[in-house]
């Protein structure tokens, strides 16, 4: 048979390594060309990738969980076409999902082998490594296998190899559905991989009180708070294995008082980024206070009309237009510095960054020349921008060339901040929490609309008269939107 071992591709944009979140396969599956195979996530965003060989699955290389290096062999693939002496062929660089692949070695059927894909030490051969990466050479080479992985093997696998023990006594059989071998993968759904990852549990460390020893959201719960989740606890203080049903956990003294919580993937870039941003950009952070009663109207307005109809319209949307219309009134807010050059990069279009919140930490996509759409397309590239976010879909590319960024801290309830810039940019927007205020209005107190806008610059780039006209302006937008018109 002739096998096909695909190497983790290069995500670009500088990034090394990436981490095996989910197989979407099995040892023993048929896949077809461009099948999703395995989700990797990246220090910036989450990405599927497809595979590019039809046959069936022989082998997963790596474990979820781990952290492997771009050019690594991840999957291997019998394409069913026989010839033991094919030659070994690089195929052509693709794209896939934002991510180049030119580091695939076709028929390749050892351990050994694989591990020559890895490393090029067994013969003393180079081996082509992705661009912008050099040679890798160690002269290490492992002991072939003398059977499958124990990551690699099936649930029904490991039953047929329990069923081959002799003697084996009862108690041992009945549980042998739920056999995970040291430093297996455990088995949960996606969702309970997430809770767990997202509380910074192990779940290799859980038992799983599921059918065939799946660990559920329970078990995840009992374990963060200390309780074994091998064991649900009744109202009696008596347990019952193998129920899947949650009952609050018995707390002992014994119990966590700390979790420990990686600091990896897109948490990781983030904090670098902060701390590279706030120690090489002068910050300077001005603040308004705006009656956007007329903007509130304005919202409700569009709600009804036709052609918002299907979707989402909030002020954080007029919030934005308003910022590209100052921001065509004031050049030098939308820039960079450019260190190599001493120069400051004054950039003619928008690529509008949204701060958005989710699970994997704060990510900052970026809408490619916003101040090219109309509202609805400007609405619509929104909605589009947090839902992808948030489902943790967003692409390295989506991620990069950013210009200019809004942070909505209102959704919070958070009246206002200080910001830190996005880096490479010169000023980020924080909008606060819209509520209700008395404001004196033709020297009557009355209730009205009312937030709060700040605005960190780069003082390098934005003195306080720019970043001052610029922060005005926005305010006089937004109190008042049909000043849009006159400017836009």
């Amino acid at each position: 048979m002739a096998v096909k071992h695909f190497n983790l591709p290069d995500p670009g944009e500088g990034l090394v390594e990436a981490e095996i979140v989910t197989w979407k396969v099995k040892v023993g599956d048929l896949v077809k060309v461009n099948d999703i195979f395995v989700e990797i996530e990246t220090a910036k965003s989450l990405v599927e990738l497809p595979v590019p060989y039809a046959g069936t699955v022989t082998a997963l290389l790596v474990s979820e969980g781990d952290t492997v290096e771009v050019g690594t062999p991840i999957i291997s693939i019998d394409d069913g076409l026989g010839g033991d002496d094919a030659p070994v062929t690089a195929p052509p660089t693709t794209t896939v999902a934002g991510i180049s692949n030119a580091a695939t070695s076709t028929a390749t059927t050892s351990d050994d082998e694989i591990e020559v894909a890895k490393t090029g030490a067994a013969t003393g051969e180079r081996v082509a490594n992705l661009v912008g990466y050099g040679p890798r050479v160690t002269s290490g080479k492992r002991r072939p296998r003398k059977g499958p992985s124990p990551a690699a093997m099936t649930t029904a696998q490991l039953n047929q190899a329990f069923s081959t023990v002799p003697a084996q006594p009862e108690s041992l059989a009945s549980q042998r559905v739920s056999f995970r071998p040291p430093g297996g993968k455990a088995l949960a759904k996606p969702p309970v991989r997430k809770f767990a990852k997202d509380l910074g549990v192990d779940l290799s460390q859980i038992t799983g009180s599921g059918e065939g020893g799946i660990v559920s959201r329970a078990d995840v719960e009992a374990y963060a708070a200390g309780v074994s989740g091998a064991t649900s606890f009744n109202g009696a203080g008596s347990s019952t294995a193998g129920s899947s049903k949650y009952v609050a956990p018995v707390f002992s003294a014994t119990g966590e008082r700390e979790t420990r919580v990686p600091i990896k993937g897109v948490r990781k870039i983030t904090a670098q980024a902060m701390v590279a941003s706030a120690f090489t950009a002068p910050h300077v952070t001005e603040f308004i206070t705006v009656d956007v009663t007329d903007t509130m109207n304005l919202v409700d307005r569009l709600k009804a009309d036709r052609e918002f109809r299907d979707v989402k319209v909030s002020p954080l949307l007029i919030v934005a237009k308003a910022l590209i219309i100052a921001s065509r009134r004031h050049p030098g807010i939308n820039a960079t510095w450019d260190e190599a050059a001493q120069e400051i990069v004054v950039k003619s279009y928008v690529n509008l960054g949204i701060a958005a919140a989710t699970p994997r930490g704060l990510m900052v996509p970026n809408i490619k020349d916003a101040d090219q759409m109309s509202l609805r397309q400007l609405a619509d590239a929104m909605a589009n921008l947090i839902s992808t976010a948030r489902e943790g879909k967003t692409q390295p590319a989506e991620m990069s060339g950013g210009s200019i960024t809004i942070t909505n801290v209102g959704v919070f309830g958070v009246d206002t901040g200080t910001p830190i810039l996005n880096p490479g940019e010169a000023a980020i927007l924080a909008f606060g929490l819209v509520r209700q205020m008395p404001w004196v209005v033709n020297g009557e107190i009355v209730p009205r609309w009312v937030t709060q806008l700040s605005l960190s610059f780069d003082h390098r780039m934005v003195d306080g008269d720019l970043g001052s006209r610029f922060l005005s302006d926005l305010a006089v937008i937004l109190h008042d939107p049909s000043q849009a018109l006159v400017w836009g």
